[in-house]
């Protein structure tokens, strides 16, 4: 049970700092999700939107700076 609450105190952690770095790229008008690459399709009958290029981005900041972060707390 002590692991349980654990987890949840990091977890919640982690979405309170992911909502001050949305809220902080909206702020400053940073361009994710309107990024060259990102697929946007406009038709008569509607519309697809897949931000490619913003999660490409996404996913290589987020692997480097879980790579450091583990490296440091494994010594």
């Amino acid at each position: 049970m002590e692991s349980l609450g654990r987890f949840l105190m990091l977890a919640g952690i982690l979405l309170f700092l992911a909502g001050g770095v949305l809220f902080l790229v909206g702020k400053f008008g940073l361009p994710l999700g309107r990024l060259p690459g990102d697929i946007r399709i406009e038709g008569p009958n509607g519309s697809f939107y897949f931000p490619l290029a913003t999660s490409l981005l996404l996913s290589v900041l987020l692997t480097v700076l879980l790579n450091v972060l583990l490296r440091l707390f494994k010594k």
